[in-house]
Parts: structure tokens; sequence; C-alpha cells
């Protein structure tokens, strides 16, 4: 597996500091995204914590024995293992803020990708996203944990109506705010030229999915991202900027 990689995160041109964190760990084909809510410094910390956690758990091939049972498809445990990863980073995320008074609030979302056995493994909570590009058309894989995208869903709101509406950064799920969450996790597997790219909403929010699949299309990722990011700013920048892409060279 040869796999090219690249991320870059933002301030972006409205905030004091700045709460997202992500992850390459090129030995793993570990790539992560976390958006971190709180202020004080208790967003980037939550984020910090999902980030460390996950590669921590995915490193240590560590497994909830209780929640896997006779399971021994391997598929199946490496879902379970992601899984595992992201629900204790919720739970020590949850714990600091009930230690540490200055932390109480903070969250996180989370978005997760790894490749492992020809296989893409994607978990997520909340609205950070993965994307997909493949046979050049671009596909949003994970679908966002907000009060938005639950109206679309239900056709009470177009995705038009969404762009500008009072409500729109108002998620439903996320890691830290309760002690356990339960995470969305699917599997695909993977073929040569296959493109992700994770972000933050800082992205989402001011750049189309068809100019996504334009700069995936024709740069390679390091001059994408850092493409994608200026547009991003470009357009006001009112939130971090957060994004990583991986283009699968050799499956």
């Amino acid at each position: 597996m040869q796999i090219t990689s690249c991320g870059i995160t933002d301030v972006g041109l409205k905030r004091g500091h700045n709460e997202d964190n992500y992850l390459i760990n090129e030995e793993l084909n570990l790539f992560v995204v976390a958006d971190g809510m709180g202020g004080h410094a208790g967003g980037e910390y939550a984020s910090a914590i999902a980030v460390n956690t996950v590669e921590e758990i995915v490193t240590s091939m560590e497994v909830d024995q209780a929640a896997l049972g006779d399971v021994t498809d391997p598929v199946e445990v490496t879902r379970h293992k992601i899984t595992h990863a992201v629900r204790l980073a919720g739970r020590r995320i949850f714990e600091k803020a009930k230690e540490q008074p200055e932390y109480h609030g903070m969250g996180t979302t989370v978005v997760v990708l790894l490749v492992d056995g020809g296989n893409a493994f994607v978990a997520h909570v909340g609205d950070s996203r993965i994307y997909m590009l493949r046979d050049n058309r671009i596909e949003q894989v994970t679908e966002d944990h907000s009060l938005i995208a639950e109206k679309i869903r239900h056709g009470l709101i177009t995705p038009e109506e969404a762009k500008n509406h009072r409500m729109r950064n108002v998620i439903t799920r996320s890691l830290g705010y309760q002690e356990d969450v339960e995470v969305d996790i699917t599997v695909r597997a993977v073929q040569r030229g296959d493109q992700f790219l994770l972000c933050s909403d800082g992205l989402s929010g001011h750049v189309e999915d068809d100019e996504m699949e334009e700069f995936l299309l024709n740069h390679r990722p390091q001059d994408a991202s850092r493409r994608l990011i200026e547009l991003a700013c470009e357009r006001g920048g009112e939130d971090n900027i957060t994004v990583v892409i991986s283009r699968m060279e050799e499956v």
C-alpha cells in the first residue's frame, strides 16, 4: 500500500486561536481531523485528546473485548477497534471536563480514516466530513450529525436554504458532552487512484463539493490542500480550517 498524503490547518480570519487538530500517521495509514469546541483552550484540548487517543488505540491494537465477543473476522475486529478508540476519546474528554472546571463543556467532532487490508474504514462523530473521489466523481462519505442535516434529510429545508440558516452550526452528536457516544462507521474497498479528503466545517461551510472535486482532480494533495484553505479564507474564513488529503497510489 502506497499513499500520498498532506494535511494543513489554518486559524482562519476571524478566530483568535485554532481549536482544530489533525493526524497523519503514514506507518498506520491513519488519518484524523478533529474540530474542538469550548473556548478558553478547551476546544483545542478536546480535539488533541481525540486525535491522540485514536492514534494510541490503533497503534496498540487494543479492542473492547466485551463488545467484540467471539468475533474473529479481521474486518470486524478493525471496525470494533476504531469504534472503541473514538468512544474512549469521548470518555476521556468527558472525564477531563469533570476534573478541571475550566474545561467544562468542551467537546470535539472527529473523523477517522484507516486504510488497512485493502479497505478504508471511515468513522465519525459530528459535522466534520470525509469525502471520497473515485472515477473523477466526489462523494461525501460521512453524514453530518447536525440539526440542519436532519432537517434536510426530513425534507424540511433545502440544501440551499441550509447554507445561511441561523442554526447551521448546531451539532447533534460530539465527543465529550456526554460519557458515551454512538459512532458511525463504514467500510469500503479501496482502489488505486482513490482520494480521500477529511475536513472540518471551516472548509465545507465555504467550499462546494464540485470545487473540492476540481482541486483533487487537478492538483497534488499538498497543492490541493493549500488552495482549498486559501479559497475558504477568501470567502470569509470565519472558522478554523483543516484539510487532510490522502491518495491511494498503489493498492
